[in-house]
């Protein structure tokens, strides 16, 4: 079996990066997987492969593709979606973990910038951090993979479909317990510069200019803006009919995991 987890991921790159890492990578290891005769295939995808903008509050897996994608991440992940789930068949199984991951390894990219910011008064909440949100702690991230990989036998129903994969729990993005995962460092009694979604997302014009796309890692992009902006969550009930998946490791275990983390314990 493969588990394909290497993407090009971020909002910072050219149109032709995206798509060499992400459709033509992929491509590449559905090849190599036919070649070596791999039975089995899980690909971890991401839930923005059907994000258009707007608000995704409990939908499933029947949940379309858009017609319009608002940056090169999304979009060349949902074209290798297609190409994982349009390779499925006796040869070769595949399925796809939809997942927005947080965890301890969050200590080196994501969660320090945000920190970082808040202390220096720089934090922004998009449309008041009212919007619901669910991602899934790393761990059971890398359960659900392991589930889908063990269900992938001949004529299982998991083959050759798409599960998105969460805590099963939403929460509002403003949360002070959500941003302050330290005790203090990023929470709401520090200065707090809040911005209507329109205002974002006219900052986030910049992105179209190649320059800044290929160059720099922007603060704030349309794309960015509108995921900061609105609810995702998603209904995980076939993952745990068919992967008899379930978040063993509770939203708030995850973020006492990640302070300590961040603590260097």
């Amino acid at each position: 079996m493969v588990f394909h987890t290497a993407a090009k991921a971020g909002v910072a790159g050219t149109r032709a990066e995206f798509e060499r890492v992400n459709v033509e990578g992929t491509r590449n290891v559905l090849d190599a997987c036919r070649e070596h005769r791999v039975a089995r295939l899980v690909y971890t995808s991401t839930p923005s492969v059907i994000s258009a903008g707007g608000d995704l509050a409990g939908v499933d897996e029947s949940f379309p593709y858009p017609d319009h994608f608002e940056a090169e991440y999304p979009r060349t992940k949902a074209m290798a979606e297609k190409l994982v789930l349009g390779a499925n068949g006796p040869e070769l199984r595949t399925v796809a973990i939809d997942r927005i991951s947080s965890g301890d390894r969050e200590t080196r990219s994501f969660v320090p910038r945000i920190i970082a910011r808040a202390k220096l008064g720089q934090l922004r909440q998009v449309e008041g951090g009212r919007s619901l949100v669910d991602t899934v702690y790393v761990d059971n991230a890398a359960e659900a993979h392991l589930l889908a990989a063990d269900r992938l036998e001949p004529g299982s129903p998991a083959a050759g479909k798409a599960y998105f994969i969460t805590q099963g729990a939403p929460i509002a993005v403003g949360r002070d317990d959500q941003r302050d995962p330290c005790g203090g460092g990023a929470s709401s009694r520090d200065p707090e510069r809040l911005a209507a979604g329109g205002i974002c997302r006219g900052l986030g014009a910049g992105d179209r200019a190649p320059r800044a796309r290929a160059r720099r890692r922007a603060r704030m992009t349309r794309f960015l803006a509108k995921q900061l902006g609105t609810a995702h969550w998603f209904d995980i009930s076939a993952a745990r009919r068919d992967l008899q998946y379930t978040p063993r490791v509770s939203t708030q275990e995850g973020l006492r995991r990640l302070a300590k983390a961040l603590r260097g314990e």
